[in-house]
């Protein structure tokens, strides 16, 4: 038995070292012989070989059981990424392979060390070894000589082989977080220090470049057989969904769905401590119910799929294979059934990590201008309003985890680990969501009554701080005419979530609604063109394309259109290669162009003037002239603290404020006693400084701005008169 294993490993780990990068011990592995054939007479439920060239053996623990009794042949086949280059047959009583001429029944359990002859090693291609995720097999039939069963197989097995390199690096994974972190850092620091257009334009782009991570790792989540060298690259984003194991989280986690009721599943521990099983990570679209399940009585089989909904697959002979979710999850080092506690802890271990660092900055620039280290301007506006800055924060950081959150909460239906964990994945799901969705409803209100009052969405939008900093993450990264395109983007999160989730068992199904979902985002953003300036719409319909492109290449890895399997390794190498390069281009632009940012004397002087209009309404240090004593004044003589102290709430509905939007008496002039007036739902707006039937009025009191202005998207940002207040305080309704 031990030198039936070895030829076909030899073959394997021959092969295996042909392919990868190198490292101080060059080796070949395997973790797992597979079974390829229903009703094999010989199966394995621990494999594990260990090849070093520069020992000259192979290492080989194997608990294994043969039920054959007959004279065989090893047929033999090596191959990588679907193309076969050796097929040998060996006659074991020629070589002289104790035990296996003729092969007898029983057990095999004991380790042991296998030599392997110098011309051997000889023959294994030194690109094997350094190759990263390395794509290669052996699979040797044992073929009867004598018998009932003579001339034909009475067994097949399958050894994957890897070198140990791997593109799933940990500073990939650090270098891609720690710059998308930055980014956002940098897009908010830009925005306390009043530079908002150029904020919004590195809060944008660093949002999409997270998308862009999130759809990687979605690829990863998928139930469609996917390359090694696949597998590896999704996973360095798994990260951006929450996956992230940390062992004495993982021991609480278990605990807690112990004690809730749940079985935690034991997959990681018997591997990594007990080494008792091997794990097959699912590469190839072979059927894995056919293999897992044509060994077992017909009687169990519609039992048994109903296991397979929230437990590992386990075959009969004791292994495991596991794909999709379940392979994230194995490959994350995390127990399947810790999964969905495991991104919804991280989720909200951010959200009050970023709680905090917004409470500990508020905190030390109130110190730091009491001791006269700052100006007492500087971070003004942010330390008047920081709740209401926190709040518009926390709700970008609820927009970055919707998706992750989305997913887990669906799988964990499917799943149902404990009860608990079924009623935390209701509310977390119905939670979120519900938040986002009144957050849209209340940016596409606020839109249209401007473009009822005003003619213009970016007016409401864009002229009240306390708006802009609360609601704005859902609209200021779009034009202002786009304002709605928050709920295309919500509702293509979604349904790729319910894919995802619910179709972890037809690979083939998830492929084609990729290829639709993906479709549609694409056609959408290039003939919309949603975002706010032409880089930014480049930059995401950059993102589309690629995204479409990954959809196609997994249709391809479900086998449909039935391509030798050398297609689908050459697939894999270049949708690696393709992801990498946009990957890191999209990284040097957002580094290259948020340092430009920072260090530039006038960071909004890089960017345009948008053709929305809201730079006209908005509060900028470098676009917008202020005459800051007399505003100074003119809230002292209100009685208002600066900042966001003022009484303006453009956010709250009409019936709700007690107050009153100040917005909806623009129309009268200061001395007007209908001010504080209430008007009821379905009133008849007042005019507004751009009259709604008649454009001929200006926005700025006191000035003359043509009607062509309206129609060629000019900015009036320029347009000064002596006398006037700011524009950011005539478009928030500060002008009475």
């Amino acid at each position: 038995m031990r030198f039936s294993m070895r030829t076909p490993l030899l073959a394997a780990v021959s092969f295996a070292s042909v392919i990868l990068p190198a490292t101080a011990e060059r080796i070949l592995q395997s973790t797992s012989l597979n079974i390829c054939q229903e009703n094999s007479g010989f199966t394995a439920s621990l494999f594990d070989v260990v090849y070093t060239p520069s020992l000259g053996s192979a290492h080989v623990n194997i608990s294994a059981i043969s039920t054959i009794e007959a004279k065989v042949l090893f047929d033999i086949q090596i191959s990588a990424y679907g193309y076969s280059f050796i097929h040998t047959i060996i006659d074991p009583c020629v070589v002289g392979l104790a035990g296996f001429c003729p092969m007898v029944s029983g057990n095999l359990g004991d380790p042991f060390v296998l030599p392997v002859p110098k011309d051997a090693a000889a023959n294994i291609p030194s690109i094997a070894y350094d190759f990263p995720d390395l794509d290669a097999k052996v699979r040797v039939f044992i073929n009867a000589t004598d018998g009932t069963r003579a001339g034909q197989s009475v067994a097949c097995v399958e050894a994957l082989i890897s070198n140990g390199q791997t593109v799933d690096l940990v500073g990939v994974k650090w270098a891609a977080a720690v710059v998308a972190g930055l980014a956002l850092a940098s897009s908010a620091l830009l925005s306390g220090l009043g530079h908002t257009n150029a904020a919004s334009h590195v809060a944008a782009n660093a949002l999409s470049l997270m998308s862009y991570f999130q759809a990687q790792a979605m690829i990863g989540l998928v139930g469609i057989p996917l390359p090694p060298v696949v597998q590896s690259w999704t996973q360095d984003f798994q990260w951006s969904m929450g996956i992230i194991s940390v062992d004495w989280m993982q021991r609480i986690f278990t605990w807690y769905q112990r004690s809730t009721g749940g079985t935690p599943s034991t997959l990681i521990t018997q591997v990594d401590s007990l080494a008792t099983v091997s794990v097959e990570v699912q590469k190839r679209a072979l059927d894995i119910y056919t293999r897992g399940v044509a060994m077992l009585p017909r009687s169990l089989v519609e039992h048994g799929s109903n296991l397979l909904k929230r437990a590992n697959v386990q075959t009969s002979f004791g292994s495991y294979v596991v794909y999709g979710i379940q392979r994230v999850a194995f490959r994350a080092g995390i127990e399947s059934t810790n999964l969905f506690l495991t991104g919804l802890v991280f989720f909200y271990i951010i959200m009050a990590l970023t709680t905090l660092c917004v409470v500990a900055f508020k905190g030390c620039c109130e110190l730091a201008a009491k001791q006269q280290w700052i100006k007492g301007d500087t971070f003004l506006d942010f330390r008047n309003g920081w709740r209401t800055v926190l709040k518009g924060i926390l709700f970008r950081m609820a927009l970055v985890g919707h998706p992750a959150v989305t997913i887990l909460c669906f799988w964990e239906f499917t799943q149902s680990d404990s009860p608990a964990l079924m009623v935390l994945a209701v509310f977390f799901l119905l939670a979120l969501n519900a938040v986002l969705a009144w957050a849209s409803y209340k940016v596409i209100r606020l839109a249209r009554r401007s473009v009822t009052m005003h003619r213009n969405p970016a007016y409401i939008l864009f002229s009240d701080p306390q708006t802009l900093n609360k609601w704005g993450f859902l609209y200021i990264q779009f034009r202002a005419s786009a304002y709605y395109f928050i709920v295309p983007v919500l509702g293509y999160t979604v349904l790729k979530a319910l894919f995802i989730a619910f179709a972890q068992n037809a690979g083939i199904v998830q492929a084609i609604a990729f290829i639709i979902i993906e479709a549609g985002a694409l056609i959408g953003a290039s003939v919309l063109r949603p975002w706010m300036d032409k880089k930014t719409n480049s930059f995401n319909i950059a993102i589309c394309v690629v995204n479409f492109l990954n959809a196609i290449f997994l249709l391809i890895f479900t086998d449909v259109f039935d391509q030798p399997a050398l297609v689908n390794g050459v697939v894999g190498v270049v949708l690696w290669i393709l992801n990498a390069v946009c990957t890191l281009v999209l990284l040097l632009m957002l580094i290259i162009t948020t340092g430009i940012v920072i260090f530039h004397g006038n960071p909004d002087g890089r960017y345009k003037f948008m053709a929305d209009d809201r730079t006209s309404f908005m509060k900028s240090q470098s676009q917008l002239a202020t005459t800051t004593e007399l505003d100074a004044l003119a809230m002292t003589a209100r009685g208002e603290k600066p900042g966001f102290g003022s009484g303006l709430d453009l956010d709250d509905d009409e019936d709700s404020n007690p107050r009153d939007s100040l917005y909806r008496g623009q129309g009268s002039t200061a001395h007007s006693t209908d001010n504080s007036h209430h008007a009821p739902s379905h009133y008849v707006p007042p005019h507004s400084p751009v009259d709604p039937i008649n454009r001929t009025a200006s926005p700025y009191n006191g000035s003359v701005v043509s009607v062509g202005r309206s129609q060629n998207n000019s900015s009036p940002a320029g347009f000064k008169p002596p006398s006037s207040p700011s524009p950011w305080q005539r478009g928030a309704g500060y002008d009475h």
